[in-house]
């Protein structure tokens, strides 16, 4: 935990907020269930009001006030402007070059952004099933660009991912290109110890922020791969006020709103 001009945070909440950040209210963005929904939804409730989340159901300028448990979560489609047969949100939206950004998370994920979300282990006996890629491969290719968002750990970043479930810079430099993929890919991964941008050469993630009191140390440990840091290596400004508050109110009506309680809806 960390505390920087009297207000005191989380790592996580660190990554939260660090990645509400990047996006802006003219982004249109195709939004993954967990870490990416809450940045998404800070960002609306803060500095990108005007700002399109599409969940994977087809939901069109959702704005729910808990965060949802998955893309069929009634609240998506009650709060959205639209909502749409999926067929249409993928060939029409999706492919169709409409999505500014598309934000994932991963269960494993390598240093040119290549995610896995399938299996960890050998795909025919593998030590962990998970949840599979869903839309995350499509999006991976046809979003404008990709964000990405996940806790540090060896076992999450790893020099060598056990399944390609979605294709980021591939093997490095121009692998996209050659197979034909003219979008811009992965082109930020935010954690819970660092922000990283791809290397515009070998597309190699690179430390460019640390977060508030974090070492360089913290984050090679935390890491599967030799870690390139930045040579002007910045600090993450620390959360202001009112994204805290935006955060752990989000937060705070979500627990309620799972639990069943009536605190769980705004009034």
């Amino acid at each position: 935990m960390s505390d920087t001009t009297n207000r005191v945070f989380t790592l996580n909440e660190m990554m939260t907020i660090a990645a509400s950040r990047a996006l802006k209210s003219d982004d249109v963005c195709f939004v993954g269930i967990g870490a990416p929904s809450a940045a998404c939804n800070v960002a609306r409730l803060t500095h990108a009001p005007d700002i399109t989340l599409i969940y994977e159901s087809g939901t069109i300028g959702t704005a729910p006030d808990v965060l949802p448990l998955s893309i069929g979560d009634g609240e998506l489609c009650e709060t959205a402007v639209t909502t749409v047969a999926v067929p249409e949100m993928f060939r029409y939206w999706l492919q169709g070059g409409r999505i500014s950004i598309g934000f994932l998370g991963a269960a494993q994920l390598d240093k040119f952004g290549n995610i896995n979300t399938t299996v960890i282990g050998d795909y025919a006996h593998p030590r962990t099933r998970l949840p599979g890629g869903g839309g995350a491969p499509e999006i991976a290719t046809s979003s404008r660009h990709v964000y990405i968002t996940m806790a540090q750990s060896k076992r999450g970043m790893v020099e060598k991912i056990d399944f390609f479930t979605s294709f980021g810079h591939g093997e490095g430099g121009d692998h996209r290109q050659r197979l034909g993929i003219d979008t811009a890919g992965p082109t930020l991964l935010i954690t819970d110890l660092a922000i990283w941008k791809p290397d515009p050469v070998t597309k190699e993630f690179t430390v460019v922020s640390l977060h508030p009191g974090v070492t360089r140390e913290q984050v090679q440990a935390t890491c599967g791969w030799v870690v390139r840091f930045a040579e002007a290596l910045d600090e993450t400004p620390a959360p202001t006020e009112l994204e805290l508050k935006t955060l752990r109110d989000l937060q705070a009506r979500t627990k309620a709103a799972h639990q069943g309680t009536a605190k769980g809806k705004a009034a």
